[in-house]
């Protein structure tokens, strides 16, 4: 009897010294789950390419860079905590074209950026465009206005850099006229980037609502046709963008937050 009491006592004792182990083993596990730092968001950085052109062709007016184009996409990076560097062909202060900061052209974007003295202070001190790489970023963006017409659709730097961004399979976006920029650009086996692409882009007929048809150095629509994309668009002024692998394009002004908002989804 004495026995059987003995042993019974002995297991008692061996099963509440592995609770106490198996009880030290859970709390342990929680204490090094709690000590795991939690994974922390991607630091998205996007770069912006802007016009530094500001003669509106022989017309002795001014133009430049389209502010909604540059301000719907800007903060609607911003707010997500995209890391955003402003670069144009000069560098220095980048041109806003007149008709673009008239109060018929206001939306809620380019009134913010009217208040916004750091936004400004970006736009009044650009990057030079030829020093920015590719590989320091995880998209590129392009404002329209007519200026990229007249700049960077001529601009090395501007081609050479769209090209390393698409080798990297990284997302290239483009707004109303700002996909004039693709003209030369190229793929590795020499023909245009856009062919068989599906694009939009500001359209002809915008261009003749806005009496600028016999002025710009070439039609947009005609130029990307031409160079085999597969070109479409909505009404004048209706809102309208395109992906088609990591190329964004978008049709005009209103279009511009459409653009940002299929760039943010791609580089999430």
């Amino acid at each position: 009897m004495n026995f059987i009491k003995t042993l019974a006592l002995t297991l008692t004792i061996i099963t509440a010294s592995s609770c106490k182990e198996v009880k030290k083993e859970v709390v342990s596990e929680k204490i090094s789950e709690e000590n795991i730092e939690p994974k922390k968001d991607k630091n998205m950085k996007v770069l912006f390419v802007l016009t530094s052109h500001d003669q509106l062709g022989d017309t002795g007016k001014k133009t430049g860079f389209w502010v909604e184009e540059f301000a719907s996409p800007y903060y609607t990076l911003l707010d997500k905590g995209v890391d955003i560097t402003i670069a144009t062909p000069k560098g220095g202060a980048a041109p806003i074209d007149p008709s673009s900061d008239s109060p018929d052209a206001a939306t809620a974007a380019t009134e913010r950026y009217d208040k916004d003295e750091d936004a400004q202070q970006k736009i009044a001190h650009t990057k030079v465009l030829s020093e920015m790489n590719a590989d320091d970023f995880d998209a590129v963006f392009y404002p329209g206005g007519h200026g990229p017409l007249w700049d960077l659709s001529n601009d090395a730097d501007s081609v050479a850099l769209i090209e390393k961004f698409d080798r990297q399979d990284k997302p290239i976006a483009f707004v109303c006229h700002a996909p004039a920029v693709l003209k030369d650009v190229k793929n590795e086996d020499g023909t245009a980037l856009v062919k068989g692409k599906k694009v939009t882009g500001f359209s002809n007929k915008e261009e003749a609502a806005v009496g600028l048809t016999e002025v710009v150095p070439f039609l947009l629509e005609d130029m990307l046709i031409e160079n085999g994309a597969m070109y479409s668009n909505k009404d004048n002024w209706a809102p309208y963008a395109l992906q088609d692998g990591h190329l964004i394009t978008g049709q005009n002004p209103a279009s511009s937050e459409m653009v940002a908002e299929k760039l943010l989804e791609a580089i999430k």
